[in-house]
């Protein structure tokens, strides 16, 4: 599936509609931040995964978003 875009999504429910940049790139620039930690969650298997980042004390989870249409 070809990513549209992304949206990312804070622990307060506020989201943000990224197109035509790096999620990280885009929160940061957004965000007035400096730097972006990682933020792993624990899968089944006991690895972890990358799921977004933290930003400014913000917990941003990154969604890819596809166009249903041409897939």
């Amino acid at each position: 599936m070809n990513a549209i875009g992304y949206m990312a999504v804070d622990q307060y429910g506020q989201t943000y509609h990224i197109k035509n940049s790096h999620p990280r790139k885009y929160l940061l620039d957004y965000l007035g931040g400096k730097k972006a930690d990682k933020m792993y969650v624990d899968t089944t298997n006991g690895t972890a995964k990358h799921i977004g980042y933290i930003i400014k004390g913000l917990w941003l989870r990154i969604y890819k978003v596809c166009d249903w249409k041409n897939n």
